[in-house]
């Protein structure tokens, strides 16, 4: 991939917030490459096609939001480039039965390292913890990490158009549809959703951060919403962090919004989960 691509996409994706460096989606696909190698020469492929997650049933998001009335994907974040700290202590297996109580849709577990001070330990727990499809919020590069995914409870798959081919968009998305996975492919503009609509995909996430200003705008939304075509639910991600944000965007034909800061900033994420359902509602 073309480093112009990359730099351009630098502030794009959903688990990056502001700053945190002029190059550091660069930065992060670099050090991703070199820990999915890593790995593979520890774990192989047939060691998590052996193990006991890997034969689960998956729960599907896409119809979780579908059949909803309330339509959250609540996140689980300890931290990320641009905040170093959001909830540093959270018990992953506390919050998801919190979120699970509040009666959210489906969970996203950050399991980068490194950046967000996540872990594939995390998911691991929170399938533990949950029955809610679960989501895992990774910048996926390679094919060993959707497996990886698959033996550690994962149901949805996260994968970033600014930073894949689409080349490498069907290939990951096919894979992930074997396994009985759901596919969440994010875009932050119509070039990004150009190249990747595709029948392997469940759901399109807009991202609603500019990248020149950098500032979230609900209009990003909106403006792609008439592209996407009805075979997909719709995601809205960045700024939803308000009832009025979510009532805004319905008429747009959104069914689910991504929730990560939000409830994660707060001393119980569960409890914001649920006051902030419990309002949605009424």
């Amino acid at each position: 991939m073309s480093s112009e691509k990359i730099n351009k996409a630098k502030s794009s994706s959903s688990p990056l917030g502001r700053s945190g460096g002029a190059n550091i989606l660069d930065k992060i696909v670099a050090d991703k490459r070199k820990e999915v190698e890593l790995k593979k020469s520890i774990i192989s492929v047939s060691q998590y096609e052996a193990s006991v997650l890997f034969e689960r049933k998956t729960n599907s998001l896409a119809q979780a939001l579908k059949n909803s009335d309330t339509s959250i994907i609540a996140e689980f974040k300890r931290r990320s480039p641009s905040k170093e700290s959001i909830n540093q202590n959270a018990n992953v297996g506390q919050v998801a039965k919190g979120y699970e109580n509040a009666g959210v849709c489906g969970m996203s577990v950050l399991t980068d390292i490194k950046y967000f001070g996540g872990s594939i330990e995390d998911l691991i727990l929170a399938r533990a913890s949950v029955q809610l499809p679960l989501l895992r919020k990774e910048f996926i590069i390679s094919e060993y990490q959707i497996i990886e995914a698959k033996a550690s409870g994962a149901d949805v798959i996260l994968l970033i158009a600014a930073i894949l081919t689409k080349q490498e968009i069907k290939t990951f998305s096919e894979l992930a549809k074997s396994l009985g996975l759901d596919v969440l492919l994010e875009v932050h503009n119509e070039e990004e959703l150009h190249k990747s609509i595709m029948p392997s995909l469940d759901m399109l996430g807009v991202n609603n951060r500019n990248l020149k200003t950098f500032e979230v705008s609900l209009e990003t939304s909106k403006s792609l919403s008439k592209l996407i075509p009805d075979d997909f639910v719709k995601v809205s991600e960045s700024g939803i962090s308000s009832i009025d944000a979510i009532k805004e965007l319905k008429p747009f034909g959104y069914q689910g919004f991504l929730i990560g800061e939000n409830f994660m900033k707060t001393d119980n994420p569960g409890k914001s989960a649920i006051e902030f359902i419990k309002n949605l509602k009424n």
